[in-house]
């Protein structure tokens, strides 16, 4: 095969995203763009990531890779929802997890990629479960004092026993 066949058949490089858990032990790295992105409501999720909710981009298995620390990943199935979730077993972060009814796809939370995944999280799921507690968008203010943090501010009550003018 000449050069400027094998030129013209050559693959483009693929361009990936990287992540790792909190202690570092366990890197991943997934082929951009992302399959698709999402915001989990659900109560596993949410007692699985110990978050209101978790944000998840949703990879082909052929395009992701565990690059360091396969052997420190644990691995918690569930039987009745019918998922498999792998952690760090040093750190406990949450790395994949899989779902038996999508056995093509892997499941990586948003949270371990600091850069770009190709996809933003558009679509949410279980929003119907959502706990109540949960920051549904109000508007929040600095709280003087402590640079950094916001606050709700709450709204101004109402005078019991004021009597109005009109």
């Amino acid at each position: 095969m000449n050069k400027a066949v094998r030129e013209k058949t050559a693959k483009a490089p693929v361009a990936v995203a990287e992540g790792q858990c909190l202690c570092g032990a366990v890197q991943v790295e997934i082929d951009v763009p992302a399959r698709w992105a999402w915001h989990d409501h659900s109560p596993r999720s949410r007692r699985a990531q110990g978050a209101a909710y978790a944000t998840y981009v949703g990879s082909w298995r052929s395009r992701f890779r565990v690059t360091e620390g396969a052997g420190c990943i644990t691995r918690f199935e569930d039987g009745a929802a019918g998922t498999a979730r792998s952690f760090c077993a040093r750190c406990g972060t949450p790395i994949y997890y899989e779902r038996a009814h999508a056995p093509q796809m892997v499941n990586i939370p948003r949270a371990l990629f600091d850069g770009r995944t190709g996809r933003e999280p558009r679509y949410h799921i279980a929003i119907g479960d959502a706990p109540e507690w949960a920051y549904r968008g109000e508007p929040l203010v600095p709280l003087k004092g402590f640079p950094g943090v916001v606050w709700e501010r709450p709204g101004r009550k109402k005078r019991l026993g004021a009597t109005s003018i009109f």
